[in-house]
């Protein structure tokens, strides 16, 4: 009966320390450049949430970033760019050559916030990008707090 209850207590201190590093590896941005130059004007968005691709391409038009210029030295670029290479998803599928550059377009963020998000919070947040205006620990690497 004590090996069936240490195996349990085993069992239950395994799977809430894979689901809490889970949650924090799927987020949080450690990288203190990354959260600086990237803070500065929009939350710092994981690296996991877009493909490598999706990122040099990103990283490579700071020019003309959404709309903006995001212009930094060469390298703080090549910094940032590693970071976000480096802890890119490796798991969204794309067109070759066409790699996904809005988060919020991609299909399971789609899924997830059609279904979920109510019209009036929609407006609260203004854009779909603002993931701290519903996720108030986004930026520590929480988004299923809402």
């Amino acid at each position: 009966m004590k090996n069936i209850l240490v195996a349990a207590a085993g069992i239950v201190i395994a799977t809430t320390t894979l689901s809490l590093t889970g949650a924090q590896a799927r987020g949080v941005v450690r990288d203190k450049i990354v959260k600086e130059e990237c803070g500065a004007c929009h939350m710092a968005y994981p690296a996991s949430f877009l493909p490598a691709e999706s990122w040099k391409t990103i990283m490579g038009s700071l020019d003309n970033h959404f709309g903006g210029d995001a212009s930094l030295d060469d390298q703080t670029v090549r910094h940032i760019t590693d970071y976000l290479v480096k802890n890119a998803s490796r798991r969204i599928r794309f067109k070759k050559g066409q790699p996904p550059l809005r988060i919020s377009k991609l299909r399971w963020f789609v899924r997830k916030h059609k279904r979920e998000v109510s019209r009036r919070a929609r407006k609260r947040a203004g854009t779909m990008s603002n993931c701290t205006a519903c996720h108030r620990g986004a930026s520590k690497g929480y988004f299923d707090d809402d």
